[in-house]
């Protein structure tokens, strides 16, 4: 889920990035008139995200090009799989391949580690959320991609949430009162969430009647005394060096959510090739 007025402004900054003044070898090679089919193909398997976006980065270049979509956001596909098909003159497709390449690599990246994350914990009642460790300028689309790879997304923003972590608490004086202090002004439909690392700072959590708990960095076996404390009084989020070969066993452990920033921060871009053929 993306806004496209958004993308547009950002498209415009990428396109500007890559051509610079022009684009010296598209125009000195290639006669404006000439008409020409590229090919936008999985070269390995992967879970889509970005596919409308680069689609748009050609059709803001060129208006007069032609995409057919061969592939939607979220969907798996395997190796060889054609995702687009963009038709029009071969020097502004040329001009404008690299951007759309970059940004469905990326976001295809994000979204395919983000499924490996997801699937990992299928079995168990725990929800997989993103985080806001996003690269700057990049969170909306990032956040996509992670929503195209399963998982849901926590704060979009700063407004879009309170969260008490360790450094609000301890200006405030303790988990109650900051509690207190926010629940003054809070917009009335807006959740508080506080970040717990002792079980003893989740059983002062409940009783101030926060709707959230992060256990962050919290070993599991804690993790579990947490779940039998809050007993249902308020949803359970764990954080901290989640990594996915420990999602599972956390998971298990009767939380309600997930939340990890690594398909965001270290996810490869995958390899997406823009061909003249099929």
């Amino acid at each position: 889920m993306y806004d496209r007025f958004l993308t547009s402004k950002l498209i415009d900054l990428w396109l500007a990035e890559d051509i610079g003044n022009v684009d010296l070898t598209a125009q000195l090679m290639v006669d404006p008139d000439i008409e020409t089919t590229f090919y936008m193909n999985a070269r390995e398997p992967m879970t889509v995200a970005g596919l409308e976006v680069a689609a748009a980065v050609f059709q803001r270049y060129e208006p007069r090009c032609k995409i057919e979509m061969k592939a939607a956001d979220g969907q798996k596909v395997a190796k060889g799989t054609p995702l687009l098909v963009v038709s029009g003159p071969a020097q502004a497709l040329l001009t404008a391949e690299r951007t759309a390449l970059n940004i469905v690599q990326r976001l295809s990246g994000i979204a395919t580690q983000t499924r490996m994350y997801a699937d990992a914990i299928a079995h168990t009642k725990a929800r997989l959320l993103d985080t806001r460790k996003t690269t700057p300028g990049l969170r909306m689309l990032e956040k996509h991609a992670a929503s195209c790879g399963g998982a849901l997304n926590h704060r979009l923003g700063l407004d879009d949430g309170v969260m008490l972590k360790d450094n609000h608490i301890s200006v405030c004086g303790s988990i109650t009162k900051a509690v207190e202090r926010a629940r003054l002004k809070v917009p009335a439909l807006t959740k508080i969430e506080v970040e717990c690392d002792r079980l003893e700072q989740v059983k002062e959590a409940v009783e101030a009647g926060v709707d959230v708990i992060m256990l962050d960095n919290m070993p599991i076996p804690e993790m579990r005394e947490a779940v039998k404390l809050v007993a249902g009084r308020a949803q359970i989020e764990a954080s901290g060096g989640i990594r996915l070969e420990t999602i599972a066993a956390i998971a298990e452990t009767g939380v309600d959510f997930v939340s990890t920033s690594k398909p965001l921060q270290s996810a490869p871009a995958v390899d997406i090739g823009l061909d003249d053929a099929m």
